[in-house]
């Protein structure tokens, strides 16, 4: 997607290509970090923000995954957190029934200054998670991250630890640090813990003038990249092949012969 600053917009864009996903077959799908907003600063998410288990976003979601019969990770979403300053990026998934399955709060926040003086906080607005979180979904175990995360293996090591098959890794990845970092880094997951990785990415310029990279990509365990999108709104489908996955596992039991 390339979410802009007015919700039902963006609310409107999704569904269309949830949608279309699921006319193409897809039992899972995922929307990217922020995809009911991307508004002209940080802090317009707090307007948007909801109570847990309560609200537009949320009840879309859980209607879309009801409506099309399938799991959807609702990319990020802004739920209320502790106090009134900040929200919690929240990464909700649906069952096939709208049921919610499982949320995770994004852990690592995106807080840098990069070349040509463009500058990120998001701990002035995001309440950071703490514990990682693996659901179980009809297509395998489900690791949840959320873009900055991508950076972080130990988060990946205890997803797998806990039985992970698949890594959604939801962002909004800037242009620059897109360019250099996010082909590398999503392969790199994906073989180093031989798991499918799927990766739903903005991609294009905002309303604010920020720059996504884009590159939606889905890459199997032995780091081959399966389908991928450059950028703009569209999907990407990739089928998963469980017996594949556990014939490498068995095959190559790196997982097995990790020392520390």
């Amino acid at each position: 997607m390339v979410s802009g600053p007015e919700l039902g917009a963006n609310l409107a864009e999704a569904e269309r290509l949830v949608a279309e996903a699921a006319a193409a077959g897809a039992q899972l799908v995922a929307l990217p970090e922020n995809f009911p907003l991307m508004g002209y600063r940080e802090g317009d998410k707090l307007a948007i923000a909801e109570p847990e288990g309560r609200g537009p976003i949320q009840a879309f979601l859980a209607e879309q995954a009801r409506r099309h019969g399938l799991v959807l990770v609702g990319g990020t979403i802004p739920l209320q957190g502790s106090g009134g300053e900040r929200v919690r990026a929240a990464e909700a998934v649906y069952g096939p029934d709208g049921r919610r399955l499982a949320c995770y709060d994004k852990i690592h926040l995106f807080d840098v200054e990069l070349e040509g003086g463009e500058a990120y906080r998001e701990s002035r607005t995001l309440e950071p998670g703490r514990t990682p979180v693996v659901v179980d979904t009809p297509l395998g175990r489900l690791g949840l991250a959320v873009c900055y995360d991508l950076r972080f293996p130990e988060l990946f090591r205890a997803l797998v630890e806990q039985g992970a098959e698949l890594l959604v890794v939801p962002s909004a990845f800037t242009a620059a640090t897109g360019q250099a970092h996010w082909e590398v880094l999503l392969r790199a997951r994906a073989v180093e813990n031989l798991c499918y990785v799927v990766a739903p990415n903005q991609g294009g310029e905002h309303a604010s003038g920020r720059c996504t990279h884009g590159d939606t990509m889905v890459v199997e365990p032995w780091g081959g990249v399966l389908g991928r999108l450059a950028g703009g709104p569209g999907v990407v489908t990739a089928e998963v092949d469980r017996d594949r996955l556990r014939s490498l596992r068995a095959r190559f039991p790196a997982l097995e012969h990790r020392i520390l």
